[in-house]
């Protein structure tokens, strides 16, 4: 087995999830080809790349019929470049990452393109209850599966966080990303968006609140409280009893997130140039990093959010490493007590856990934030001075998928 070499990576900035939000007016196809098109001026010939393998969440309206190979074709790029669609959920850009690493290091591949995309102010509208079990009557017998943001509280509650605690999280992420903005941290990896006209429609990350304090926050009401009280349609069960049917021990689900602790809705799309070791050689290419190890796991998926540190464990364990031989951490900021819970599992300093902000102020496009989080780590890796990070994500149905860099 070969090494797998990080060669370059852009991302565009996110946009706000919304109608209004500037990048709503632009086709998630389109998002990403530009994303594409970026790599190709700054030298990438798409002619040798052997694959896109593409992260998206949604695939469905505009998203659907494998984004990942429509936004190869949107783009300026050869059709003969294949390209396809992977979903992890919110883990599906960095098992992208894990899937370019894996071609090219069993020298099936030499040059792989893994990116993610998402326009989540363009999904259609929600169907069904919300609980992430497929509308399958019989799934839900064996396991009890409720929405994302019960399970968040529902791991507050168990491990005794408090609103305050949540929202202390949600304000240091939010001044780190200001700080990150006014310090121009992400230039390297950020792409201005272009409407059909030419004209720039988007510069810079625009979800990032810099005046959020913890009084503001104190002020919002709970996101998840009316919905954990709901009955689904065909249940008998409201989704905090269905999920107290599995954490009896915890007594009551306790409501502690809301829209400024949790993960911002917003647009946006990335990808990261994966080479292995000959063609690297071959052709005299100076990777900027490369992709020690990935991991996924499994945890229940009634609590579902909770295996971040796990994974992380994981790919520590295949990379041979220990937590403090990693230098910088990017925890996906899913729900603050995601992030709470991992750091507190690993026993890491938070001087060092996502340090330019999170998706708690950055915001989350599912399918894409993985290959943007690698990038954020190994931009502020170069920045710094410092080797080595690990991306480590949550996601739905109780998985999570991690991620070890090395700088070269």
């Amino acid at each position: 087995m070969g090494d797998a070499y990080i060669l370059d990576g852009v991302r565009t900035p996110r946009g706000r999830g919304k109608a209004t939000g500037s990048l709503h007016g632009i086709h998630p196809q389109h998002l990403l080809a530009q994303v594409l098109d970026t790599l190709v001026e700054r030298g990438l010939d798409p002619h040798v790349v052997d694959e896109v393998v593409v992260g998206n969440s949604s695939n469905q309206g505009d998203h659907g019929h494998s984004i990942g190979r429509l936004a190869v074709l949107a783009a300026n790029w050869p059709y003969t470049t294949p390209g396809y669609t992977l979903n992890r959920y919110c883990g599906s850009a960095l098992q992208a990452v894990a899937v370019a690493s894996m071609g090219v290091r069993s020298g099936e591949q030499d040059l792989v393109v893994a990116g993610g995309v998402e326009s989540m102010s363009r999904w259609p509208a929600p169907a069904g209850s919300g609980a992430i079990d497929g509308a399958n009557p019989a799934l839900h017998d064996k396991y009890p599966l409720v929405p994302q943001g019960i399970s968040a509280d529902l791991i507050a509650t168990q491990r005794g966080y408090t609103r305050e605690q949540l929202d202390g999280w949600a304000v240091m992420s939010q001044q780190r990303a200001a700080t990150a903005l006014r310090e121009d941290r992400f230039a390297r990896s950020i792409v201005p968006v272009r409407d059909d006209s030419g004209a720039i429609v988007l510069r810079a990350d625009e979800f990032v609140r810099e005046g959020t304090t913890r009084e503001g926050l104190a002020a919002l009401r709970p996101s998840f409280e009316a919905l954990g009280a709901r009955v689904p349609p065909g249940r008998t069960t409201s989704f905090d009893e269905a999920a107290l049917s599995a954490y009896p021990e915890v007594g009551a689900v306790r409501h502690l997130h809301h829209a400024g602790n949790s993960s911002g809705v917003v647009d946006g799309a990335a990808a990261l140039v994966v080479a292995g070791e000959d063609h690297v050689r071959d052709n005299g290419l100076t990777p900027r990093a490369r992709i020690v190890s990935s991991a996924t796991v499994g945890c229940d998926p009634v609590i579902m959010l909770s295996a971040p540190a796990p994974a992380a464990r994981k790919a520590l364990r295949k990379a041979g490493m220990s937590i403090k031989d990693i230098d910088l951490w990017e925890i996906n900021e899913a729900f603050a007590a995601v992030a709470l819970e991992t750091s507190e599992l690993l026993g890491l300093d938070p001087g060092v856990v996502n340090v330019n902000g999170g998706a708690i102020a950055l915001g989350h496009p599912i399918g894409a934030t993985g290959v943007m989080l690698v990038q954020t780590v190994l931009d502020e890796l170069e920045r710094t001075d410092r080797t080595t990070g690990l991306v480590t994500m949550c996601t739905g149905g109780g998985m999570a998928v991690a991620t070890v860099i090395e700088r070269v």
